[in-house]
């Protein structure tokens, strides 16, 4: 809605891009980058355009409002804190998705070990005339020979990521 009212406002002032951001004292990149939406003014390039627009910043913003508010910073000071509570908990939420996938790859992991260890690899004794046992036990043997020499560096790699992803107080 932003980008979309910036290039409205803009065209209906005659104002090229280029003319816009030698106001605003930015490159022209950047008022592309907003009418396209790839970003947004901060608060104070808002407050900037308004002026150069001689609008409030509430109807640049997309809002009608009937009586003009006094101050236009709390305005957008309000909007920018909702914006960075949404942000925040998107971080929570992303920082405990990792956490939760760390501990389950520590356990599947220790998990793994174990059952391996308990099995004593049980195809060392089987008799490999018949040849789809000694293919599957050579592809389990692979398997077992790389995954003991790699389950101790993911094992430290997910204590690691466990500690790093913890919340912190």
């Amino acid at each position: 809605m932003l980008n979309q009212n910036i290039r409205t406002i803009r065209k209906s002032k005659g104002l090229s891009q280029e003319e816009l951001a030698i106001k605003l004292n930015v490159v022209r990149q950047t008022v592309s980058k907003w009418e396209q939406g790839l970003s947004v003014p901060d608060s104070d390039m808002l407050i900037a355009i308004s002026r150069v627009f001689e609008i409030p910043v509430s109807t640049l913003l997309g809002e009608t409002v009937a009586e003009q508010q006094p101050d236009d910073l709390k305005v957008i000071s309000e909007k920018l804190e909702v914006i960075n509570l949404q942000l925040a908990q998107r971080k929570e939420i992303r920082r405990k998705v990792w956490h939760w996938f760390f501990i389950l790859l520590c356990g599947v992991t220790a998990l793994l070990f174990a059952i391996l260890f308990i099995l004593k690899s049980p195809y060392l004794g089987w008799d490999y005339t018949n040849p789809e046992i000694a293919v599957f036990a050579a592809v389990l043997h692979v398997f077992e020979f790389i995954y003991v020499r790699l389950a101790p560096f993911v094992l430290l790699a997910g204590a690691v990521g466990i500690i790093l992803t913890r919340k912190k107080m």
